[in-house]
């Protein structure tokens, strides 16, 4: 069971950090803005990974952010499967 206020933190940071990139987006060359994104990607991949976000709220964070920013990049999410209770 992921702590509320940990997966709240969690999912504060990441929305900011998507807000920000998409920000910036626009003046960084398409490779930047890529790896960035990429690095978003695998910031949310560990952050499921350790329990501090759950997948499902993840993929609606990015689906979020894609709507509020359509110039930002897309990534690829490899989420990791749950894990048999």
């Amino acid at each position: 069971m992921i702590d509320e206020t940990r997966a709240e933190r969690t999912t504060r940071l990441l929305v900011s950090r998507l807000d920000a990139l998409a920000k910036v987006a626009a003046s960084l060359h398409h490779a930047e803005a890529t790896r960035l994104v990429e690095l978003a990607s695998v910031a949310t991949m560990h952050a499921v990974a350790l329990e501090t976000l759950q997948a499902e709220r993840a993929e609606e964070i990015w689906r979020e952010a894609h709507a509020r920013h359509p110039e930002l990049p897309a990534a690829v999410l490899t989420l990791p499967e749950r894990a048999a209770a």
